[in-house]
């Protein structure tokens, strides 16, 4: 219900009769919000006298950070890896359509592809913010082709490459600008990766290992170097091994820098990896986690075949396979699922849950400060749920993006 106005021009919403995700615990507590942040009620309360001009009873159901998706390679019929005068378009449809997942930040994700798909697509593929037309964009995340034939897993094999001689030439001639770029994933063996890691690093790019065949002294070597990620944890790399755990390793590993973190995405769709490899992982570095859903175009489509980039994708069940093999390639699971999932196979808790799909993400990309909290100043994208963890309505800068029909709010 309105009440008195603010000393400030702009709409204060109080959120109430929810519990909040804030410093790692669920806590029974309002949220209040202005011009798209996170305001301290307390600030507002003694310093401008200030109260709420709008109420939104939430009903007893959670509110945590809204859901962010670091690798997702389309759906809803759109491949982001498909050269097309059409690619913006589909990129706002499948953002539209990731409200409804409690998504409010994604990097769109480019698999394996020839320099004229890279040079036509990259350029239409804009950074911006979320909204009521759909989830923001954070930037692209760049999976290969710099990567190892042994483990391409559905990357068509033609078009891997490997550095020869000038490293800044050869990014520019496959890629053409990665002004938009905020991760790449390469594989660390790859001669020459060293140095396109510190140039990557150096430019603010996130880098990531996979698709490789490395030994944990590669892999360690890379993150020296500055990478901070792997892609897709137990996938499309070397197996974990007791005399030498290859990437694997790096959750345990004694030889990561002082202050870092090294983060590893985890596909928790129950067919990529197993409920017990999930929880060693999780409990060897829990704090490192991050749930991607990997997912490809086929994500929302009924059974059949599809594409992935240069492949063909055939859809079994909750199985997606490169047509003709049974080479997984990609997930059609949604980030809300992934979180359930995640929330059922680890035996973790709730929030931790929670903070694999938000918080986490988040911190890999170097923007907790404005994303993946509720903490005041943060931009207010959060997702309400209820106890099972279904989405209930999603808010982009305090305002409703997506709501079920049947949730009265």
């Amino acid at each position: 219900m309105p009440s008195n106005k603010s000393v400030s021009d702009a709409l204060i919403t109080q959120f109430k009769n929810c519990h909040i995700l804030k410093d790692h615990k669920l806590q029974r507590e309002d949220l209040w919000i202005r011009q798209g942040k996170i305001l301290n009620p307390e600030k507002l309360f003694f310093d401008e006298k200030g109260f709420a001009d709008v109420q939104v009873d939430c009903q007893g159901t959670i509110l945590a950070p809204g859901f962010i998706d670091v690798q997702i390679n389309g759906g809803y019929g759109v491949d982001f890896s498909i050269m097309t005068d059409e690619v913006s378009s589909g990129i706002l449809l499948v953002a539209k359509k990731l409200l409804s997942h409690g998504v409010t930040s994604f990097c769109p994700t480019l698999v394996s592809s020839p320099p004229s798909v890279y040079h036509k697509v990259l350029p239409q593929i804009k950074i911006h913010d979320g909204g009521p037309d759909g989830a923001g964009v954070l930037g692209v995340h760049l999976e290969g082709p710099f990567i190892s034939k042994e483990k391409k897993g559905a990357h068509p094999e033609h078009c891997l490459r490997t550095f020869q001689n000038d490293i800044l030439q050869e990014l520019s001639d496959m890629y053409g600008s990665i002004d938009n770029v905020i991760i790449l994933t390469l594989a660390p063996e790859i001669r020459g990766s060293k140095d396109v890691i510190r140039e990557m690093v150096r430019r603010g790019i996130t880098v990531s290992l996979g698709h490789s065949i490395a030994n944990l002294s590669q892999a360690e070597e890379a993150v020296i170097e500055g990478a901070s990620f792997i892609t897709h944890l137990f996938n499309a790399m070397l197996p974990f091994h007791h005399r030498d755990p290859g990437i694997v390793g790096l959750l345990t590993s004694d030889r990561i820098p002082a202050g870092r973190t090294v983060f590893y995405g985890m596909i928790a769709d129950g067919i990529h990896t197993n409920p017990a490899a999930l929880r060693i992982a999780h409990r060897a570095h829990p704090k490192g986690l991050v749930l991607v859903t990997d997912a490809i175009t086929a994500m929302g489509l009924p059974p059949g075949r599809h594409t992935l980039g240069q492949q063909v994708i055939e859809i079994e069940g909750l199985h997606a396979y490169v047509a003709g093999t049974k080479t997984l390639s990609g997930s059609i699971a949604t980030m809300d699922m992934c979180v359930r999932h995640f929330l059922g196979a680890a035996g973790c808790s709730l929030e931790s849950a929670l903070e694999a799909a938000s918080l986490h993400p988040a911190q890999l990309l170097g923007i907790e400060h404005r994303k993946g909290t509720l903490n005041y100043g943060a931009d207010a994208d959060f997702v309400l749920l209820d106890k099972e963890l279904n989405v209930k309505a999603t808010y982009i800068a305090g305002q409703q993006v997506w709501k079920e029909e049947r949730f009265q709010i």
